[in-house]
């Protein structure tokens, strides 16, 4: 889950060309003045980056190794017991460091000889037309920044955990990888912006919060369940509900905590089906008439 004001945190440029990213009062990191100005120099190398040019190191201290590598432990054990078969042979494909922040490059050079996506370095928050189309390429934005040390299995953001661990792993299969270039063609095809409210929702409702049954049991392959591990423990319990376009289209969610309400596929074979194939056809039309 996220706080809805650090989710749309604001990153600002001053008159000397530095970068400041907005904490909210509420953020761990709001009064530790070295954490501050490091997410300020990271946030700093997604705005003066060009695509096409190598990543930027972001520099990381040992405690923030010792974040990623205790929450990746944790984490681990959870996804054998809850994490989609799929999922978790992207993760083996893919190969993560599990005791040390790996960076956006590395994992571009790791993904790319795999299903061709490589990784774009944001500051904040992506336009939704501009985050979901560059998926289409093969891109995906993500953050770079690590949550506060305090609090290592809490973020108020989306951080380098939730976009590395969450999606780079099912970036890692090719079947998801299709998916995901399937939504980005969506986004680019659809012209209004209550299209791409859909198709960004049918998104959330998947391939950030979605679960499907596997030999009997419900699997989560979402990248907001699978990098959370709080939720990762609670999702079996909420209200799951049939796949439906419809409903996943135009159900209101909140950002805040943990998604209550979730849409479960029959299998991975159904999920390509009803959702890859609603966005490898949809346009303006067809999601007017179903929405």
């Amino acid at each position: 889950m996220f706080e809805e004001a650090q989710y749309f945190a604001p990153v600002s440029t001053t008159e000397d060309g530095g970068v400041v990213v907005e904490l909210s009062q509420s953020h761990p990191g709001f009064a530790d003045p070295v954490y501050r100005a490091r997410r300020n120099a990271i946030a700093g190398l997604a705005v003066n980056h060009r695509r096409g040019e190598p990543i930027p190191e972001a520099e990381y201290t040992e405690q923030e190794h010792e974040v990623w590598a205790s929450v990746t432990r944790e984490l681990a054990v959870k996804h054998r017991k809850y994490a989609a078969a799929e999922y978790l042979a992207g993760a083996e494909r893919l190969g993560l460091p599990e005791e040390r922040i790996p960076q956006l490059q590395e994992v571009s050079e790791l993904l790319e000889p795999l299903t061709g996506f490589r990784y774009l370095p944001a500051a904040g928050l992506v336009p939704l037309r501009d985050f979901y189309g560059v998926l289409a390429d093969g891109y995906f934005h993500s953050t770079q920044y690590i949550r506060h040390h305090s609090v290592p299995f809490y973020t108020p953001e989306p951080d380098v955990i939730h976009e590395v661990i969450g999606h780079a792993n099912a970036l890692a299969s090719d079947r998801f990888a299709r998916l995901y270039r399937s939504a980005g063609a969506a986004a680019r095809r659809v012209e209004s912006d209550e299209a791409l409210e859909f198709v960004s929702k049918v998104f959330w409702f998947t391939l950030e919060f979605g679960v499907l049954r596997e030999d009997n049991e419900l699997k989560a392959y979402g990248a907001g369940i699978l990098s959370s591990y709080g939720e990762i423990e609670e999702f079996r319990g909420m209200d799951i509900r049939p796949l439906d376009l419809a409903a996943m289209g135009t159900t209101h969610y909140d950002i805040t905590k943990y998604q209550d309400v979730l849409f479960a596929a029959d299998s991975l074979d159904h999920l390509e089906d009803v959702v890859g194939g609603f966005w490898d056809s949809c346009d303006d039309e067809s999601i007017a008439r179903i929405s």
